[in-house]
């Protein structure tokens, strides 16, 4: 009887083990939950206004508001993450939003697809993705210098795409 229980026991313990090393699905499908604009509105634009704020200020000088709970902050800056942690959080997220920004079946605001197949697309896409993690690095080693040099690296990325696919005078020509 206690062979049996064991072999049983042991047996269980197996099939148990085996269901615990399996590694979960990788297959989840990409969503898309923005056009563009909303996502260039939500994520990229206050994450390179983070990026930029050295060229003019220490992030190490920001200090969370008086009287106010920094897990509550708006401003990166200022919340419990803030100062310098803050800008290479911002400059990490630019680069996570490259990723964004290459997935199918992203629209403009105005319906049009956005132009992922363009090799210019791809060009700017990678362009935003490099300078980010140059800020990255540079915010890592707190160098307002350096983060003036990548602030402008940075803003080429984005003027450069802005250029081909944004600032046109009718705003249903966008993307195209």
């Amino acid at each position: 009887m206690r062979r049996t229980g064991f072999a049983l026991f042991v047996a269980l313990a197996a099939c148990g083990m085996s269901l615990l090393a399996q590694a979960p699905s990788t297959s989840a499908a990409q969503q898309v939950n923005a056009d563009l604009n909303r996502l260039m509105r939500g994520v990229l634009y206050p994450a390179a206004n983070v990026v930029f704020f050295p060229q003019g200020d220490d992030p190490a000088d920001v200090k969370p508001v008086p009287g106010h709970d920094p897990a509550m902050a708006t401003d990166p800056l200022t919340s419990t993450f803030g100062g310098w942690q803050a800008v290479e959080n911002a400059a990490l997220a630019l680069a996570e939003s490259a990723n964004l920004l290459v997935i199918q079946g992203r629209l403009c605001a105005n319906g049009a697809p956005v132009p992922i197949k363009d090799p210019d697309w791809s060009k700017f896409v990678r362009a935003l993705r490099d300078a980010s993690m140059t800020a990255y690095t540079a915010a890592q080693a707190k160098n307002q210098d350096k983060m003036i040099e990548t602030a402008e690296t940075l803003s080429a990325a984005c003027a450069n795409c802005h250029r081909k696919w944004r600032d046109r005078r009718t705003p249903a020509n966008r993307c195209r």
